[in-house]
């Protein structure tokens, strides 16, 4: 509220026309980042009080880092604060019911900053060691093969049955959930504004809703 300048994907500040009235709005595209850190900064470095718009959590695939890494490259000597907010992850287990209750790994499959071989390591990692396994940007015009080979990775090391919850555009009007398994995945849509939960050995089904006991059940009677 206190912003002079709010600064943002265009998409994004779509979302929240009312914390726009009596701003100064600098928004801007996809593939932008970089030019709307820079302007945030070098507003913030005239000493104007300034908001970047980011979509979930800042701090999660998102723009705080970059931010950071600018401001340390330019030397700046500004105030930043970083404001947390609910991450996709979170919106789409809650939606889902509870499958993050355990040990989880989240991975992106957009290779446009990471090399698709090391995401590959790192799927398989994740695969091997039993983690829930929540995919981010499973999919684009582009890249429509990263979910497929993502999927046979975690079919070497887990059952077909496997629960996975598919979640698009979580909490805004044209949201779409999917509770389906690892082997018939790939019949759900997916796009970029889906998130992709896999679950592991412990994962189950249950009236509708996917979830990872935390281990109770082991030590207590239920």
């Amino acid at each position: 509220a206190a912003a002079e300048v709010i600064v943002g994907y265009q998409t994004y500040l779509d979302l929240i026309p009312e914390f726009l009235a009596g701003k100064e709005v600098i928004a801007s595209q996809m593939m932008k980042e970089v030019d709307r850190c820079r302007k945030a900064l070098a507003l913030a470095a005239e000493g104007r009080q300034v908001a970047l718009v980011s979509g979930g959590d800042p701090g999660i695939y998102a723009m705080a880092g970059l931010v950071f890494e600018m401001a340390r490259e330019q030397n700046l000597c500004v105030a930043i604060e970083v404001i947390p907010g609910i991450a996709a992850l979170n919106a789409c287990a809650a939606r889902l019911g509870a499958p993050l209750m355990h040990d989880f790994a989240a991975i992106s499959l957009s290779d446009l900053l990471t090399p698709w071989a090391k995401i590959e390591r790192r799927l398989e990692a994740a695969a091997s060691a039993d983690f829930v396994v929540v995919i981010y940007n499973p999919k684009s015009k582009k890249r429509a093969e990263h979910i497929v080979r993502a999927r046979e990775i975690l079919l070497a090391h887990r059952p077909p049955e496997t629960p996975v919850g598919i979640v698009t555009a979580a909490t805004r009007e044209n949201e779409r959930i999917v509770l389906t398994t690892l082997e018939k995945m790939l019949a759900s849509e997916i796009d970029m504004q889906t998130t992709i939960i896999v679950g592991n050995s412990m994962t189950f089904a249950w009236q509708g809703f996917m979830v990872t006991p935390r281990g109770y059940a082991a030590k207590y009677a239920l």
